[in-house]
């Protein structure tokens, strides 16, 4: 689904210039993701050039209102990220602390800055609301490793009007709000037999109007359609960000694909009929 997202136009101006030169078709392809990606190990000219221009100024005040705009300063922007963490701070597993980390062992987390899109993760139409909420107070930005199960959160609060990571909390992916669907999702994203099993027939979708670039047509395609329509899907790392929303064993997930620069927007729409996922609605 096309959508002129503007989280801080002054920040989406900025990262318009550095990667509209990259911009593609509609039918955007998701980049490979990997641990390496996630650390930061990967050149990144793009990346690099946003995070000397974010460095040699200093974050405006009015980005600690919308967690986004701080989000993508804090990944951005070194000497803000070390500003903005509470050391020691302390890391979590099982619900204990294992260990804490002090500023001067602490390696810069460039998050998803290194790659051109995000992945969040919502119950309901209603929560996806909550991103522009600017009186929450407390946000976890979760690290999804699929391939060995498991959940890095950072832990946000807003403490006298600042935003600060104050905690991070490692646990098994099975110990996770949304255990189930992300088990789903792993077995999606690997098996191509299991994928094609999983597209409800008929499946619902909503896409850009070929005649009118302003405008979205919508039909239904047949689950072997889908081949032809289907969005490259990470399948090694996700991110999932945790404004304020409430997640419940609910029977409906929306996988968000969100375009860091350049508006685009896909969201996926999966439903839990009896033991069994399905993916109902395609939106691009």
């Amino acid at each position: 689904m096309r959508k002129g997202i503007l989280y801080g136009s002054g920040l989406l101006i900025l990262l318009f210039s550095l990667f509209s030169a990259e911009a593609c078709s509609d039918k955007k392809t998701i980049k490979e993701d990997s641990v390496t990606i996630d650390t930061g190990k990967t050149d990144s000219t793009s990346a690099d050039t946003l995070e000397t221009l974010l460095s040699e100024q200093p974050m405006p005040k009015a980005a600690d209102e919308l967690f986004d705009d701080f989000f993508f300063n804090f990944s951005a922007n070194k000497k803000l990220q070390r500003k903005r963490i509470s050391f020691p701070l302390p890391v979590y597993e099982n619900g204990k602390v294992v260990k804490t980390i002090t500023k001067s062992n602490w390696k810069i987390d460039n998050f998803f800055m290194r790659q051109d899109f995000y992945t969040l993760i919502f119950d309901n139409v209603k929560q996806m609301k909550v991103v522009k909420d600017t009186t929450i107070n407390h946000v976890v930005v979760e690290k999804i490793y699929l391939k060995n199960k498991s959940v890095k959160q950072y832990l946000f609060n807003r403490i006298h009007g600042e935003w600060k990571l104050t905690s991070l909390n490692i646990h098994p992916m099975g110990q996770n709000s949304n255990a189930s669907f992300l088990h789903f999702y792993q077995r999606f994203t690997t098996d191509s037999a299991f994928q094609m099993r999983s597209i409800h027939d008929p499946l619902y979708f909503v896409g850009p109007d070929p005649d009118n670039d302003f405008s979205n047509t919508s039909g239904t395609l047949l689950p072997e359609q889908w081949p032809s329509f289907a969005p490259g899907l990470p399948h090694a790392l996700i991110y999932n960000i945790i404004y304020g929303q409430k997640y419940t064993e609910s029977n409906q997930k929306i996988f968000v694909i969100r375009g860091i620069a350049n508006g685009l927007e896909t969201e996926l729409t999966f439903k839990r009929l009896g033991k069994t996922w399905k993916l109902m609605k395609l939106s691009m």
